[in-house]
C-alpha cells in the first residue's frame, strides 16, 4: 500500500521512547514531518536525525512537529536519543506495519543480499492530516533543509 499526495495521511498508534503512544492524529492542527529511517545508529541515520535537531527550532517555528519513525524498539530510540541530544520523539514501528502503510517497507539489496527494509522517506502531513509532500528515496545531504522549505513556502 501507498499513499498519494492530496490524500488522508494514513492514522497510526505507535509506542514513542517516551513510553508514550502515539498517534497521527494527536497532532491535528500542526504539520508534521514524519520520517522513516533504516536504522539507529547508523551513518546515513545519524546524519539525518542530527540534521533534523539542529533544524528543530526552525520547524518548530513553523507548527511543525518531527516524529522519527524505525523498526527499532524503544530502548535503541533512547540511547540513539541520549547520544545525538534529540529533541524530538522516535517511534518504534517493530512489526513494519505503519512503514508498509506507507509504502516504505521495500526489497533492499544489499553487498549481494536481499532483505526487506526501510526506504528512506519523509512524509509531510499539514494541519488537517493530509500529505502535502513525500519523499522516497531520500538521500540524507540537504533532505532537510528541502523539506523545510517545502513547509515555509506551502504550509506557513
Amino acid at each position: 500500500m501507498t499513499v498519494d499526495v492530496g490524500q488522508k495521511a494514513p492514522d497510526f498508534e505507535l509506542k514513542a521512547h517516551t513510553g508514550e503512544t502515539v498517534q497521527l492524529s494527536d497532532y491535528q492542527g500542526q504539520n508534521v514531518v514524519l520520517y522513516f529511517y533504516p536504522k539507529d545508529m547508523t551513518p546515513g541515520c545519524t546524519t539525518e536525525a542530527c540534521d533534523f535537531r539542529d533544524k528543530h527550532e526552525s520547524f518548530a517555528d513553523l507548527n511543525a512537529v518531527v516524529l522519527g519513525v524505525s523498526p527499532d524498539p524503544i530502548e535503541s530510540h533512547k540511547k540513539f536519543i541520549d547520544k545525538h541530544d534529540l529533541p524530538f520523539l522516535l517511534l518504534a514501528d517493530e512489526d513494519h506495519k505503519v512503514a508498509e502503510e506507507y509504502g516504505v517497507w521495500k526489497l533492499k539489496k544489499n553487498f549481494g543480499k536481499e532483505y526487506y527494509g526501510i526506504e528512506r522517506s519523509t512524509f509531510i502531513i499539514d494541519k488537517e492530516g493530509n500529505l502535502a509532500e513525500d519523499y522516497r528515496k531520500v538521500k540524507v545531504d540537504g533532505h532537510v533543509e528541502t523539506a523545510l522549505q517545502f513547509i515555509r513556502e506551502n504550509l506557513a
